[in-house]
């Protein structure tokens, strides 16, 4: 046994509630080194009357590391417990205090999980499990009415740059939630609505007013409540980063300098503001004058902005907030803003814009979850880019499910593209055949997908502003196959918990092999098992599964699997979905 690559701490990803009544224990080995692993767990204050010695699963691996899992339920909510190692018919024990040959006769020296408080139990919203996010830029969906669209707008359709307007608004949305409910979507991310100067509003002027180009806060008020009469959940873009330049309190301090009761609204390190070989005398976003950041750790800038939290989930009736540059923002001020969120509506989702390792800001006191651009990057590495190998993706995968608490898996937003990045289909190279490779994932894994508008009827761009043209909503134009395809997949994640479930199972991921098979499957619902081939050569393979009928869930044809052998012809970037049903009773 490598005793070096052997981890397990207590809390965070390692140790943790799922809820009231139940543990999460988790250990590290090195990949492919043990063959078994066992938690022993009992009371700490009756532990010769509780002991139990309970198996672990192998629940998922990455390039170096196996990682091991065990759900356990305390008969008093608190928790002794070390793990037993087997390799062959040696065996050793992890306790706090290091690897032992003996099982010690009391568990002083055992980890220690001390209670579950219900409090301290991270649930994000259930409704998130069940969600289909459509993210909107709402100056680029559809133009509702003209009248007040800005003066320089431009006629729809128009090649977009980062300066022009097409007019797009609130009540161009209200016309097309049609279309949205056929498409199967129930929930939408706006990018920001608030009062600003540029197309995109990221540059907020003012935190509590609708701008006057998409509408007014009655409209708003309007689509949302439209949207919950139709299943729909809203969630807004909170800039809490930063403001605008024309943001009041900014002016003021730009007329004021340090005289200004706003002065120490924001970071400045010299005065008066001023840009100095285009570097801005005062914190920003990235370089830009036009972002000043705000000081979030002064006590008039936290009320401000937490009444603005409070005001758009009171008044409005919005499900949540998507948070801009989420990062850069103290973590005192965003157990403040989870704490005000939640207390007006509990079921509130918070979701942080960070692009890497988040755990830090996923522990139940501040958001519950993050745009998980780390699972973008494996799926166009290897659908779209071809620079993974089926291995090498099945371990990016692994790593990811790994490094989060169960609960945190299943609310994750799993996005392809967004108005931050080149359109999908361009990240494809123009071919719809890796596109559907990569939204097929999207929809058959843990968490919770979202298409980027226009996505799903073949829109390409590249990076901003190509990314951010007007939606395309001649029939004509639209790529009809490719929308049947968004509204089959759609149906299918919403219709089977298999699909959301945490439980995925890799069958097949080879070196140097550019085709995966993976199983989905819950305690409750259809099994499922998807092969994708993302190479450009014909890959013909056999891989063990369960006896019985299979359905091929696209063509309807049904597979029969004899001798627990599924075989698989999979032509170049292509894919299949076998369907088992099962009953109640875990029959096929």
């Amino acid at each position: 046994m490598l005793l070096e690559a052997i981890y397990h701490r207590p809390k965070h990803n390692w140790a943790y509630a799922y809820d009231r009544e139940t543990l999460h224990l988790r250990i590290r080995t090195k990949k492919g080194d043990i063959d078994a692993v066992k938690a022993v767990v009992g009371d700490k204050y009756a532990w010769e009357g509780t002991v139990n010695k309970v198996p672990m699963r192998l629940f998922i691996s990455d390039m170096l590391f196996d990682y091991w899992e065990v759900a356990v339920k305390p008969p008093y909510r608190r928790l002794r417990y070390s793990f037993q190692l087997e390799k062959g018919r040696k065996k050793l024990w992890m306790t706090e205090k290091g690897f032992v040959t003996k099982l010690p006769d009391n568990a002083d020296t055992f980890f220690d999980f001390p209670f579950i408080n219900p409090i301290d139990v991270f649930q994000p919203p259930a409704w998130v499990k069940e969600a289909v996010f459509y993210q909107i830029f709402p100056e680029r969906f559809a133009n509702g009415d003209p009248s007040i669209s800005p003066e320089a707008v431009e006629p729809w359709g128009g090649e977009p740059t980062p300066f022009n307007f097409f007019g797009g608004d609130l009540q161009g949305v209200m016309d097309h939630l049609d279309y949205l409910t056929d498409l199967g979507v129930n929930a939408i991310y706006f990018t920001p609505l608030f009062e600003a100067t540029t197309n995109h509003k990221y540059d907020t002027e003012d935190y509590l007013k609708v701008d006057p180009h998409f509408g007014t806060n009655e409209k708003l008020k309007e689509l949302v409540d439209e949207c919950h009469r139709r299943g729909i959940r809203v969630l807004l873009d909170a800039v809490f980063n930063h403001a605008g330049k024309t943001f009041p309190p900014f002016i003021d301090a730009l007329e004021n300098g340090a005289t200004s009761k706003y002065a120490d609204w924001f970071h400045v390190r010299e005065w008066p503001l001023r840009v100095e070989n285009g570097i801005p005398t005062y914190d920003t976003f990235s370089f830009q004058p036009i972002m000043p950041k705000l000081n979030t750790e002064n006590a008039e800038v936290k009320d401000y902005l937490l009444k603005v939290a409070k005001y758009w989930i009171e008044e409005i009736g919005i499900d949540g907030w998507r948070l801009d540059v989420a990062n850069e923002v103290d973590h005192h001020f965003w157990r403040e803003f989870r704490q005000t969120v939640k207390r007006v509506n509990p079921d509130a989702y918070i979701l942080g814009e960070i692009w890497h390792d988040s755990l830090m800001w996923l522990d139940g006191d501040q958001f519950d979850a993050v745009m998980n651009y780390p699972f973008t990057n494996a799926v166009l590495d290897y659908m779209a880019y071809g620079t993974l190998d089926g291995l090498q993706f099945s371990q990016a995968i692994g790593a990811q499910l790994a490094a989060y608490s169960q609960q945190v898996g299943e609310t994750a937003f799993n996005l392809l593209d967004s108005h931050d990045t080149p359109r999908l289909l361009t990240l494809c190279g123009g071919d719809e055949r890796r596109m559907k490779l990569a939204t097929l994932f999207q929809f058959t894994f843990p968490g919770t997908p979202c298409i980027y508008y226009g996505d799903e009827i073949g829109m390409s761009g590249g990076n901003d502003p190509e990314c951010r043209q007007c939606m395309v909503w001649d029939k004509n134009a639209q790529n009809s196959d490719l929308l049947s395809f968004y509204r089959t997949i759609i149906a299918l994640r919403k219709e089977n918990p298999a699909l959301r479930s945490m439980d995925i199972r890799f069958m097949h991921a080879a070196a140097k092999d550019a085709a995966i098979v993976y199983e989905r499957r819950c305690t409750e619902g259809d099994r499922f098992v998807i092969a994708i081939n993302a190479g450009e050569r014909t890959r013909k393979l056999a891989v063990p599964s369960a006896n019985g009928a299979w359905s091929d869930v696209f063509t309807g044809e049904s597979v029969r699997i004899k001798d627990k052998l599924l075989s698989l012809n999979l032509a170049p970037y292509s894919f299949t979905i076998l369907r088992q049903s099962v009953n109640r009773a875990g029959r096929t």
